[in-house]
């Protein structure tokens, strides 16, 4: 079996996207399944290219045994929506072309940007082969939501092409059962979605003792950390959770923000003039130093901002700290919430509530009893959401489409 997958986020790049492809197709590989990946060269989120690489307009490596394909595209930082978009169909129309040459049996397409299905439905049509729509991401509803654009002509028109997309592909890969249901009531057939949650690499991510060589590093020794490790969106309500810091009089309570994105400037600016002391800002890391960083909290953060949208929306740090027996502070409703509520690996503040959201902190700061039980709850969680297993049960339903 062949497949050809398209997604404009690869490794290096950290982001859930390039995690959730790489750590997939390592899997398919180890039954016997020829990938060639079409990429670009990784820039996310500054637009800027990592060291080592260059915008050609082809090239090819091969990681881990997938072939990767990068081709060019214009490139612009993961803010600005004209700018994304250009960057977005730029990759879309070259992956379009490159794909066409490429032997395959099946193309697999992922948001969150749906461009790429784009490439993978005009290859489908041309090529004669099945596609597989990976909606990880109700683009262009969550553009809507966080109000990057405003243009609700566009947004209208984009939506009927991702109907469009939706009703057209073989089948379609949800990550979440929510999103299988926005489907189902916008007319698509339930029996060609398939729902593929996202899921812990518990190989990489594993209880572990913290690193008191980087706490001391940072100079967090003996403090209780709550820790965001991702992307400084529009949609992560980081603005908020800066603002209500200021309400915390416990001096041992301390927040480590590491990642970068469009509202990162902003809330650097704000922590600034708010004189906050518990509150430590870094930049980026490689995926292989996150399970070190993970081992100094005590508490991952896991926010959006207040949407029915984003009640659909699954955050994936929520599998990556549970593998490390770390409990989450979840700012999210829906069923990342009942997931959370169901193993008892978390606690929930309702999104953009100060109030509650300061009270969860406290009480898992204070209550030694309450956070002992979260911790217990959080390997159940990673065991039954872990990526082997995930990844196998989606190249089962891709095979039924060869």
């Amino acid at each position: 079996m062949k497949i050809l997958f398209i997604t404009d986020n690869f490794i290096p790049e950290v982001n859930a996207p390039a995690t959730r492809t790489v750590e997939h197709c390592k899997e398919w590989i180890k039954e016997g399944v020829e990938i060639t990946i079409i990429t670009c060269a990784p820039n996310f989120p500054h637009g800027k290219i990592y060291e080592g690489y260059k915008n050609k307009l082809y090239q090819k490596e091969t990681i881990d045994g997938i072939e990767v394909i990068r081709v060019w595209s214009y490139m612009a930082a993961n803010s600005g929506f004209i700018k994304r978009v250009s960057d977005y169909f730029s990759f879309a129309l070259m992956a379009f072309f490159v794909g066409l040459f490429q032997k395959y049996d099946i193309v697999i397409a992922t948001s969150p940007q749906f461009f790429t299905t784009w490439s993978a439905w005009g290859i489908s049509k041309i090529r004669r082969k099945p596609w597989v729509f990976e909606l990880r991401d109700l683009w262009p509803e969550s553009i809507r939501t966080v109000g990057a654009m405003k243009n609700k002509a566009a947004l209208d028109w984009l939506e009927k092409i991702e109907l469009g997309l939706y009703k057209d592909a073989d089948k379609i890969i949800a990550v979440t059962e929510a999103f299988k249901s926005n489907l189902i009531q916008r007319g698509i057939d339930p029996d060609k979605i398939g729902v593929i949650t996202n899921g812990s690499n518990i190989d990489l991510f594993s209880p572990r003792k913290k690193d008191d060589i980087l706490l001391k590093s940072l100079d967090l020794e003996n403090k209780f950390i709550f820790g965001y490790i991702g992307t400084h969106g529009m949609a992560h309500s980081l603005d908020f959770i800066v603002q209500s810091l200021s309400k915390i009089d416990d001096e041992d309570i301390h927040f480590l923000f590491i990642g970068d994105g469009s509202m990162k400037n902003k809330i650097m600016d704000m922590a600034l003039e708010l004189s906050l002391t518990n509150i430590t800002f870094l930049n980026p890391i490689a995926k292989d130093e996150v399970p070190g960083y993970l081992s100094i909290i005590d508490v991952s953060l896991a926010p959006l901002i207040k949407s029915d949208t984003f009640k659909t929306v699954i955050p994936s740090k929520i599998f990556e700290a549970s593998a490390m027996c770390k409990p989450t502070l979840l700012g999210v409703e829906g069923q990342a919430q009942e997931i959370l509520e169901k193993y008892h690996a978390g606690l929930c503040f309702l999104p953009e509530d100060e109030e509650d959201f300061l009270k969860k902190v406290l009480l898992l700061k204070n209550d030694s009893k309450l956070y002992s039980d979260l911790v217990n709850g959080c390997g159940a969680l990673a065991q039954d959401y872990d990526r082997k297993k995930l990844a196998k049960r989606m190249l089962e339903i891709l095979k039924t489409h060869v």
